[in-house]
């Protein structure tokens, strides 16, 4: 069985479908194997330039298999192939979007913010309930959560387990929009398609310079934006879109 569908509903979109609907799409270790492997078929693919992680209805994630890390503990976390999986996901090169319906719990939630950015649902839930185990978030939550919402809501989600609804994901910055729950997917692969109409390199340079604002000082940041403009200027498609804006006609994308 697909735990992980994949397939192209708009141009240079490749939508990724978390698919075990019968545990939550829990994240075992296949699935994550799975979602790797769709990823690195996407990132090699350079028709793709823009990926849609998605669930089901009901449910985006509900977290790491709890039934594997009960019999195997920390080593299913501490797996080298599953820290890799999940870094692949993290440093994808192509802009990701998350389009979150119903849960998104523990790693689920953790899987929806290593997107670029996140659709929700009227019904989506966000949340961290590993201390209900009598564990901590592993897969990233304690650092950023802290960044997209702050420290005193993030803490609150960790400490009590309890889930905030999307209108307080929207305001806290952990979404960027909040739509009907049927119109989740169809909105994320609208923007997903709009986005894969521009410059690929340009929009992986992008993303590097905004990811870097998390990782450095001001002043570091600001030179490496400066580095990736720089990288910008040498592409086919920076000189093309120049030519084309001041010839005031359609640019000719090649993605070089």
């Amino acid at each position: 069985m697909d735990l992980v569908v994949s397939s192209v509903p708009r141009p240079g979109v490749m939508q990724l479908a978390l698919n075990r609907p019968e545990a939550r799409n829990a994240l075992s270790t296949v699935l994550l194997d799975q979602l790797a492997a769709a990823f690195c078929a996407a990132i090699d693919d350079a028709r793709i330039r823009c990926i849609v992680m998605t669930g089901t209805a009901e449910v985006f994630s509900c977290g790491a298999d709890v039934k594997e890390m009960a019999a195997r503990g920390l080593a299913v976390l501490e797996d080298r192939a599953r820290c890799r999986n999940w870094a692949l996901v993290e440093n994808c090169p192509k802009p990701v979007i998350a389009a979150v319906s119903g849960l998104a719990l523990g790693g689920g939630c953790e899987l929806a913010m290593l997107a670029d950015f996140i659709i929700a649902g009227s019904t989506a839930r966000f949340g961290q309930p590993e201390i209900n185990l009598g564990i901590i978030p592993g897969d990233g939550a304690t650092q950023r959560l802290i960044r997209l919402v702050g420290r005193p809501l993030a803490l609150q989600m960790i400490l009590t387990a309890q889930p905030i609804d999307a209108q307080t994901a929207l305001r806290a910055g952990l979404v960027t929009e909040v739509v009907a729950p049927e119109q989740v997917l169809g909105r994320a692969l609208d923007i997903a398609a709009v986005i894969a109409t521009k410059a690929p390199l340009a929009a992986r340079f992008a993303k590097q310079a905004v990811r870097m604002a998390d990782e450095t000082t001001l002043s570091a940041g600001l030179a490496f934006e400066r580095k990736m403009l720089a990288l910008a200027f040498g592409t086919e498609d920076q000189k093309e879109g120049m030519a084309a804006f001041v010839e005031k006609r359609p640019a000719r994308i090649v993605g070089r």
